[in-house]
């Protein structure tokens, strides 16, 4: 009797479990947790309840309840699989990377061919900026699986943080091949080609990704980067343009949108959006392009006054020192020029501009260039 009592319950418990499991991939939650319970009032330590628990509160962002469950189940069960990749997922959705780490390596010794957790403790690596190990798995995942796209991708990322952008290419082609659609590759290839200076080919890239959705952002601001790179204002400013068409307080578009009128010669209107960034929020760049439009119309106090005090806050910033070095030179003082710019060198800021620029004062050589 005792023994079809028992076989009673154990098949109760499976056919709970079952259903509660069902119930967690359909989201309803309430429900799958009322069937977990069920369970644990008949064995307090069921490792399919307590794990179920676990996962009904992580999918509502539960974390420190979905631990305390997967922790529970852990004591009693040491080592449970389903419990450890739980509360390193966890641990991995409230930053704790390096936890998250511990918990999967545990796993790993269990299963270490498991590509799916291997993938999560490559990016795992990467954030916490461990990158010699985070590529040594990715690259044992590809091994094993020469197309996963979770490594490919990650792989692509940790060369793009390194500027190995090359590498990064290799990664985002290979997933390109197996999915042409996916417009995060796209413009991610299109960002390594406009990080290289190769504006023609991520034009390219920023057009696919324009063409599979019209208002991307990311693809938006590819097209205008990389037309801003072949000196195309024209085309660059259609771009910022339809951005602010969607997005009509970013600051930043703005001052490209201010940048693009003045290189095309549309001084005023240059103005008009330089203003309007300065109205939203201070902007570095801003007050640059309203100096250069001081310099352009032949007002270098006005563009000396503006940049001092920023480069008094900013003595390193290169790209201040040259202006504020130009505007004196437009005036004819070499003197306050070269004061400006080896006071940049001075205080150990180092750029090839600053030097040739420098250089070319001391050869008495006029230099009105800017970077």
């Amino acid at each position: 009797m005792a023994e079809e009592k028992n076989h009673t319950i154990k098949k109760e418990v499976s056919e709970l479990s079952k259903e509660g499991y069902g119930l967690v991939k359909e989201e309803k939650f309430a429900l799958a947790e009322k069937l977990f319970r069920r369970i644990l009032a008949i064995d307090p330590a069921n490792s399919y309840a307590l794990v179920g628990l676990g996962e009904c509160a992580r999918k509502q962002g539960n974390f420190q309840s979905a631990m305390q469950h997967y922790q529970t189940c852990l004591q009693h069960h040491q080592g449970n699989k389903y419990a450890l990749v739980g509360l390193a997922d966890c641990y991995r959705a409230l930053k704790s990377y390096e936890k998250a780490i511990d918990i999967w390596e545990e796993y790993l010794g269990q299963e270490d061919h498991d590509i799916t957790i291997l993938t999560r403790i490559a990016d795992a690596y990467r954030k916490v900026k461990k990158f010699k190990r985070s590529r040594e798995i990715y690259l044992n995942v590809l091994e094993l699986d020469a197309d996963n796209p979770y490594a490919l991708n990650g792989l692509g990322h940790l060369y793009f943080d390194f500027k190995a952008y090359r590498e990064a290419i290799g990664c985002w082609e290979r997933m390109l091949a197996l999915d042409d659609r996916n417009i995060k590759v796209v413009t991610s290839l299109g960002n390594c080609y406009r990080k290289l200076k190769e504006f023609q080919k991520g034009l390219a890239y920023f057009q696919k990704a324009r063409d599979l959705e019209p208002g991307n952002f990311y693809a938006l601001f590819g097209l205008g980067d990389c037309y801003r790179g072949l000196n195309n204002h024209r085309k660059s400013l259609e771009s910022w343009q339809a951005i602010l068409e969607f997005d009509p307080q970013n600051k930043v578009i703005m001052t490209r949108v201010g940048d693009a009128y003045r290189n095309l010669g549309d001084l005023d209107a240059a103005d008009e959006y330089y203003r309007r960034a300065l109205n939203i929020e201070f902007d570095l760049y801003a007050v640059i392009g309203l100096a250069m439009i001081n310099k352009a119309k032949g007002n270098y106090l006005e563009a000396v006054t503006s940049l001092t005090g920023l480069l008094a806050q900013s003595p390193k910033n290169h790209r201040l020192a040259v202006e504020v070095a130009d505007a004196y030179l437009k005036m004819n003082n070499t003197t306050k020029a070269a004061e400006v710019l080896s006071k940049f060198v001075r205080l150990g800021g180092k750029n090839a501009g600053v030097s040739r620029m420098l250089d070319k004062i001391k050869s008495n050589v006029p230099d009105s260039s800017s970077c």
